[in-house]
Order: C-alpha cells, then structure tokens, then sequence
C-alpha cells in the first residue's frame, strides 16, 4: 500500500489555519488532520480529542521524555506537539495527514520527514490579522501585540515552504489548497509509476 502524504499546513497566529482547514476537509473528506497534544486552556467550544489532546505540563514533559512526539515546542507560554504514532500508523494506511501546526512545529517536522509537503497561510494583511486576532477575543492586547510580531518573523521565514497561500477569502484560499493537494497526489504517484 502506498503510504500517505503528510501535509504541513502553518501560518502565524489568527491566519485562520484551523477554519481553512476545517473546509477544505469538507471538499477533500479522505484528509486526516493529527491532533496536537497542548497544554494552553481549552477555548470555549473546543472538544478535547477532537480540536487538541489537553494535557497538563508534567503529562507533556513525561511525553517528551518518552520521545512520543513527532515535534514539539513552546509557543506563547504553553507546549503543543504532535504525536508520532498516530502521523505514522495513518500514513502506513495510505491516508493523507494534515499537521495543522505553527512555525516552530513546521519547521522540525519539514526537517524530519524529507517528502513533507509544506503550505504556509498568510493573512491578506498586516491590519487584517491584527484585525482577526483582536475579533477572536482569546487573549488581552499585549498577547496580540507579541503575536503580530512574532507573526512578521514567521512570514519572513514562509520562504522556505513548499506554497505559499494567501488566506484573504477562505473559499478562495481552500479552492487553492485543494488543486496543490491534489496535484501532489497526482505528481507522486506519477512518481511511483516511473520506479
């Protein structure tokens, strides 16, 4: 059985990963996203196992110690990683994995896993995200302010990624992710065919 793609889609902060993500699953419902293990709060409306895996901060550290994460890091104040056995057990079934994760994870994951296909979202605008972040009301101004600058470090950095998306109507932006995705599939098992 071929083995499954593993998609990287990352982007900074308020660029809407999660919404992009969850309908581009609508058009392409054979995707699986691996859910992240964190230690931040859960937000109102979140479901543990479905949006995150919540753990407390000496669970996660035993999980680091035990080498159970595919990447992990510390990002604003909390960890978030991504658990290795679930990435690999789904690709070895041949389906495609969606890591919808931040920069830091992105970039230990793309330098891992060598056929990693790497998307990064960006907001339309500076203002915008600044605009989404403030709307989304999860954290106070100075926690918006640390993000809309650590969010020009990471854009700095979408060079290195495979595409480059630009998230400014989110029907248009999946429309996008769904072609690149599906030409991978088509690209690499051209790829297969030539072996």
């Amino acid at each position: 059985m071929k083995e499954g793609l593993l998609i990287i889609i990352s982007g900074p902060s308020g660029v809407g990963k999660d919404t992009v993500f969850k309908e581009l699953n609508k058009r392409l419902p054979d995707l699986r996203k691996s859910v992240s293990v964190t230690t931040r709060p859960m937000r109102e409306g979140e479901i543990n196992g479905r949006d995150y895996i919540f753990v407390e901060q000496k669970g996660f550290e035993q999980m680091i110690a035990e080498n159970r994460f595919l990447e992990w890091a510390s990002v604003h104040a909390n960890y978030y990683g991504t658990p290795a056995d679930e990435v690999a057990r789904l690709r070895n079934e041949g389906r495609d994995v969606v890591l919808v994760i931040d920069v830091q994870g992105a970039e230990r994951v793309a330098g891992a896993v060598f056929d990693a296909l790497t998307i990064f979202l960006v907001p339309p605008s500076h203002a915008e995200l600044a605009r989404r972040l403030t709307e989304r009301g999860t954290e106070d101004g100075q926690a918006i302010k640390r993000r809309l600058i650590e969010a020009d470090r990471e854009i700095a950095a979408s060079a290195a990624y495979d595409y480059i998306v630009v998230n400014d109507v989110v029907d248009r932006a999946v429309s996008e992710l769904a072609e690149i995705i599906q030409n991978e599939r088509r690209r690499r098992k051209g790829d297969d065919q030539e072996c």
